[in-house]
C-alpha cells in the first residue's frame, strides 16, 4: 500500500563467547527480520559495543570471558544502569532464578531470562526479544516453576488463591491476557478478573496498566525465591 512506512527493524547486540552459537543466533535473528548491529565474545567488548551502537535490546550470556563466571550478568546490570531504555535478554544454560532477580534490581521493565535451549524455538525467542525491547518482561517458564517450587512464606502472596498465583506466574513469563487464558484453559474475561484482584490484593495502585503488571512481577520475584 503506497505511503505506508514499515517500522524500523529491532536492533540487537549479542554477547556470547561460543562462536557457533553466537553466529547461529545472529543468523536466526537476521532471517526473522531483526538487525544485529554488534556481536561480542567477552563481557567488556559487549559493553563497549552496546554503548557505541545503542541497540534496542542486548542478548547476554551469563558466563563470559574474561573470568567466565558471572561476567555477562554483571555487564548486563552495568548496561541497564547506563542505558535505561535498553532491553536485556539473558541467556543461560542453567536455571538460576537468582540471576533474574539480580538483573531486575528495582526495575523489572525490559528484562528477559531464557534458557539457551529456547533459542531453537524462533517464535518464542523473537517474541521474548520484542516484549523486552518494548519494556515488558519475558521470564523462562522453567525459572518460574523453580521459583514457585522454592517459595518462601510471603504475607502478600499468601493472599492470592492458587489460580491467582498461576496467573501472576504467567504474567511474569510475559504472557498477555490472551496468552494466559490459553495456557490456563480459562476465558480471557476470567483472566482480566484475576488480574484485577491480584492488583488489589497486592495493593498495587491504579496507574498505567503495563506498569502495574511489571510491579506485580517485581513483587513476585522479590518474594518468590526461598532464602532457606
Amino acid at each position: 500500500m503506497a505511503g505506508v512506512v514499515a517500522p524500523p527493524a529491532l536492533r540487537v547486540s549479542i554477547g556470547e563467547d561460543d562462536v557457533l552459537l553466537r553466529e547461529g543466533i545472529a543468523r536466526i535473528l537476521s532471517a526473522a527480520g531483526l538487525d544485529v548491529v554488534a556481536q561480542a565474545g567477552d563481557a567488556d567488548d559487549l559493553v563497549r559495543k552496546t554503548l557505541a551502537y545503542r541497540p534496542d535490546v542486548a542478548i547476554v550470556d551469563v558466563q563470559m570471558p574474561p573470568r567466565r563466571e558471572d561476567d555477562g550478568l554483571l555487564a548486563a546490570v552495568n548496561l541497564r544502569r547506563r542505558l535505561p531504555q535498553l532491553g536485556v535478554l539473558i541467556l543461560s544454560q542453567y536455571c538460576e532464578p537468582a540471576f533474574a532477580v539480580q538483573l531486575i534490581g528495582d526495575r523489572p521493565e525490559g528484562v528477559g531470562y531464557l534458557l539457551k535451549d529456547r533459542v531453537g524455538d524462533v517464535g518464542t525467542f523473537t517474541d521474548a526479544l520484542t516484549r523486552v525491547a518494548s519494556g515488558g518482561s519475558a521470564l523462562d517458564a522453567e525459572v518460574i516453576r523453580r521459583m514457585l517450587g522454592h517459595r518462601a512464606p510471603s504475607d502478600a502472596l499468601r493472599r492470592l488463591t492458587p489460580r491467582e498465583q498461576a496467573v501472576l506466574a504467567a504474567m511474569a513469563e510475559g504472557k498477555s491476557n490472551l496468552g494466559i487464558a490459553q495456557s490456563l484453559l480459562i476465558s480471557q474475561a476470567a483472566v482480566e478478573k484475576h488480574v484485577t484482584v491480584i492488583f488489589r490484593k497486592l495493593a498495587i495502585t491504579p496507574v498505567a496498566t503495563e506498569h502495574r503488571r511489571v510491579q506485580a512481577v517485581l513483587m513476585f520475584l522479590r518474594q518468590g525465591p526461598s532464602r532457606q
